[in-house]
């Protein structure tokens, strides 16, 4: 039977790691970190239907520009702070977006790496604006109602 990676260690490092390992704080920790079936089963559905969404809004300008209406009406009555997660923005960045010159995108987050519904600025390709997870969802479902 082969050794375990333990058994190469030098004791003392063997000795923190099993205290580390066996204290509450440390196991609690690992807890968070686990997720569980019905944690990954809304991810699955929430990444299928963002490749979706990504996917129509390629093939289908109509869907897009029509996507892109709602978002502008949304900025509109709700206000560009509601809309974005984006909170330090530029006042012709904000101007510009007001007046609806950008596009839609679906991007992985540059830290979670998770696909979210961005806005991307005319012209300005890689400040992608993160559009806020309460819009997103309900972008998110009327897509799939309409699906």
């Amino acid at each position: 039977m082969p050794d375990s990676w333990l058994d190469r260690l030098p004791s003392q490092e063997r000795q923190r790691i099993r205290e580390r390992l066996r204290s509450p704080a440390e196991y609690e920790k690992l807890r968070e970190k686990v997720k569980g079936p019905e944690d990954l089963e809304r991810e699955m559905e929430r990444s299928a239907l963002l490749a979706e969404l990504r996917f129509a809004m390629e093939s289908e300008p109509k869907l897009a520009e029509a996507l892109r209406a709602q978002v502008q009406e949304d900025v509109q009555q709700h206000g560009l702070d509601s809309v974005l997660q984006t909170l330090r923005l530029s006042e012709d960045l904000k101007g510009a977006l007001e007046k609806g010159d950008f596009t839609l995108s679906v991007q992985p987050d540059a830290l979670t790496h998770v696909d979210q519904l961005v806005l991307v600025p005319e012209g300005k390709i890689a400040e992608a604006l993160p559009v806020s997870q309460k819009f997103s969802e309900q972008y998110l479902g009327q897509f799939k109602k309409a699906a």
